[in-house]
């Protein structure tokens, strides 16, 4: 049977920078995702742990993206420590 997962499409833009010669430049990418990461976003946005909504959308859209990578790399020596620190933090986030 296969996996079924929610299919993402990203698209961040640069809207300005700090020097003068700034040229707009793009980033697009899909991915997928086990978790609706929308659906997170809205409970991010929920909690009282940012004061700022759209931080909390970034917080949630980063970690999402970030965990997702992990997962899949997870023996991957680079992830080592942050695997044994991962599983507490995201049931502390949980908690929360």
């Amino acid at each position: 049977m296969e996996k079924k997962e929610n299919r993402y499409h990203l698209r961040l833009d640069q809207v300005s920078a700090k020097t003068d010669t700034f040229v707009p430049a793009s980033l697009e990418f899909d991915f997928s995702n086990h978790d609706d990461i929308l659906h997170i976003v809205k409970l991010m946005q929920a909690k009282p742990l940012f004061s700022d909504p759209e931080e909390a959308a970034q917080f949630a859209v980063g970690l999402k993206l970030f965990s997702e990578v992990m997962l899949k790399h997870r023996s991957d020596p680079l992830f080592e420590e942050l695997a044994q620190a991962f599983g507490p933090f995201m049931k502390k986030l949980k908690a929360s």
